[in-house]
């Protein structure tokens, strides 16, 4: 298998959690609803033409230390928790691009959610 194929990207759509964000006193004594969308792109030239799990991306494994992080912590900027997550996303040495985009539900009176959107690049 050639190199020169696109990053595969594996999407981590609409992950819906609970965490304290926020640094009102309201959200500091409750848990709020995010909503945290990930994408990871790799080559996955291994995967391609395999059926061996080690030769993929485990995306089990980047959603339960994104799940982890995001429940057992508190944060009051949307940015850290946001950054956070990116660092889970790209991790892993084969990752050449990650996006985190995550919505605070409810933060804004007349909007569905405000997010924040964060990427690295290799």
């Amino acid at each position: 298998m050639s190199s020169t194929q696109p990053d595969a990207i594996i999407r981590i759509k609409n992950l819906r959690l609970r965490t304290f964000i926020g640094i009102k006193e309201e959200e500091i004594a409750n848990r709020q609803d995010i909503v945290v969308n990930v994408a990871i792109h790799y080559p996955a030239d291994k995967a391609r033409a395999s059926e061996d799990i080690n030769d993929a991306l485990n995306y089990r494994t980047i959603t339960k230390q994104i799940i982890q992080l995001v429940e057992n912590n508190r944060f009051s900027l949307l940015e850290k928790l946001t950054q956070d997550v990116l660092d889970i996303a790209c991790d892993h040495p084969w990752v050449s691009y990650a996006e985190v985009e995550i919505d605070k539900l409810h933060a804004l009176r007349y909007a569905d959610s405000v997010s924040m959107t964060m990427s690295w690049r290799k």
